[in-house]
């Protein structure tokens, strides 16, 4: 039986990287990638699960890729019908993309957990990864800016992400339990290594690492973790990420996100223009790995998720 892969993503970046994971290990359906679910919230009475959708349309190959979100082909009518009516249009919802959100509310609403929700939509579209929350309790990440206080959605896309960052909470983790197959997954003998995705990490992969017990099952696996930095020459290839960090004073380079990740890295593989940077971030206690992570085509995020897998073989997890 071929080696176990676990991955953390966020949506558009990470899914880029779990795809080539998917398209290149020899068996995807060893690949579990557990999804962020911060991002989720509730509007027009669905629940909105936004990364989890992002990675299950790009492994189905139905995701817009124009946008990276949404699916390809999509229409708008009920949108349109909507504005007619004076309702809420700030966030958009494609009419296929709704029947997904109808159909994972009908099913949370008559009691199954958000697992099996995503497992049997994964099932529908035919994805052979396993895709689950990072828990199935709700989630949710509130930012905090100078005057106020606002769900993610309302800062990333209804604010379009100009509000400056003070503070980020996660509302829910501190009862919030990992999900039970993330914890059986990592506890897998067959684990060869967990894979941090190019997400951004104040939003993507903290709210992950804050669900008390997954960085403790993370240790207690004793598998190399590996991070593919979101940071690129200084800068983020997309989304706010570079922003935040500069917002809450953290630093935005290659060098910035070994820091934030520091004690919880084995190797951090950075882009050869940070290259000159790589005796900073060994400093710090990641091995580094230099290979390109500009993800444009599919051959780029098949070549990377080699790279990856590559390195993080001949690692050892750190002993701190």
């Amino acid at each position: 039986m071929s080696a176990r892969w676990l991955a953390l993503s966020g949506g558009v970046g990470g899914a880029k990287l779990v795809l080539g994971l998917a398209d290149t290990l020899p068996d995807p359906r060893r690949l579990t990638v557990v999804a962020n679910t911060g991002d989720d919230f509730e509007h027009f009475g669905l629940t909105i699960c936004p990364d989890l959708d992002t990675l299950m349309y790009t492994l189905a190959g139905v995701a817009n890729p124009a946008t990276g979100w949404g699916r390809a082909d999509d229409t708008g009518t009920f949108m349109q019908a909507l504005a007619r009516l004076g309702g809420e249009t700030w966030f958009h919802l494609g009419d296929a993309d709704l029947a997904t959100h109808v159909e994972r509310t009908r099913r949370l609403g008559a009691g199954e957990s958000l697992t099996a929700v995503t497992r049997a939509l994964s099932a529908r579209f035919g994805i052979a990864a396993e895709i689950l929350p990072m828990s199935d309790a709700p989630v949710r990440t509130v930012i905090v800016s100078n005057d106020q206080v606002m769900a993610f959605q309302h800062y990333f896309v209804r604010e379009r992400c100009e509000p400056v960052v003070r503070a980020i909470r996660f509302e829910g983790a501190a009862q919030a339990k990992p999900a039970p197959d993330v914890l059986a997954r990592l506890a897998d003998p067959d684990l060869a290594g967990v894979v941090i995705a190019p997400s951004n990490p104040l939003i993507s992969i903290d709210p992950i690492l804050g669900v008390p017990g997954l960085k403790a099952a993370i240790a207690k696996a004793g598998r190399p973790v590996v991070a593919v930095s979101p940071i690129v020459g200084g800068e983020a290839l997309k989304g706010p990420t570079a922003k935040m960090l500069h917002e809450l004073g953290a630093e935005a380079s290659v060098v910035g996100i070994a820091r934030h990740y520091r004690g919880l890295l084995d190797g951090l593989v950075i882009d050869p223009v940070d290259a000159a940077a790589t005796g900073a971030i060994e400093a710090l206690g990641p091995a580094v790995h230099i290979a390109p992570t500009v993800m444009r085509t599919l051959d780029d995020k098949r070549t990377l998720a080699r790279a990856v897998v590559g390195f993080a073989r001949t690692l050892t997890r750190r002993k701190d």
